[in-house]
């Protein structure tokens, strides 16, 4: 029974990583804003970089990484600290822990509780999750993101190639099926979150980095 609370209690913790609200407490702390009634009115850090410039946009993206890191690095700490039931193998039931770990630092980015279940688009947590998870992985989709961004100039449109490389690289890379599905569910929920940004990068409308507008 210890075994299992535990492990809900880890999920409720990679949760609770996802949620710190980075953007909205950068707002508050450096000019007593609430940011998402600025800029895009969004808490992600292009909108950071929009409203209060490239320092706190920085700050916020490295802080947003790490969450995804940490909830990782805890779900690994938390199952090799726990010792399972017998007839478990706790080899592996790590590689899913892990998964649902990954899956709630996403959630919680992208509904905190903190924001009354609002958030961001998860991408930047997401590749912290990836580095922690598969750094081949996670490099790759930094590497697509930051040279469609290079061309394109627009955040979005970097986001959900970067998402969609993950998933393509997860299932030609060797990785556990765990691994693979998390970085599937968590891609997909990604570009799921650019809904509004697709509609304007079809309507050519979405802004590139400089101009105001919704990210």
């Amino acid at each position: 029974m210890i075994f299992w609370i535990a492990g809900v209690a880890g999920l409720i913790v990679a949760y609770l990583f996802g949620s710190i609200p980075t953007g909205y407490m950068a707002g508050r702390l450096l000019r007593g804003i609430d940011i998402r009634e600025h800029g895009s009115m969004s808490t992600g850090a292009t909108n950071v970089l929009r409203t209060l410039g490239k320092g706190p946009a920085l700050a916020v993206l490295l802080v947003d990484v790490l969450k995804g890191v940490a909830a990782i690095l805890f779900a690994h700490w938390l199952e090799a600290s726990l010792t399972p039931p017998v007839g478990l193998d706790a080899q592996a039931l790590v590689p899913w822990a892990v998964c649902l770990a990954g899956l709630a630092v996403l959630l919680g980015h992208g509904r905190s509780i903190w924001l009354n279940f609002t958030g961001g688009k998860s991408a930047a947590t997401g590749l912290g999750v990836l580095l922690a998870l598969s750094w081949p992985i996670g490099l790759g989709a930094a590497v697509v993101f930051c040279a469609v961004l290079a061309i394109s100039r627009i955040v979005s449109l970097s986001s959900m190639p970067a998402a969609s490389t993950a998933i393509v690289l997860a299932c030609i890379l060797e990785q556990p099926l765990a691994y693979r599905l998390l970085v599937i569910a968590g891609g997909l929920y990604v570009i799921a979150r650019h809904r509004a940004n697709i509609a304007r990068l079809l309507a050519g409308t979405e802004p590139r980095l400089g101009q105001g507008g919704p990210d």
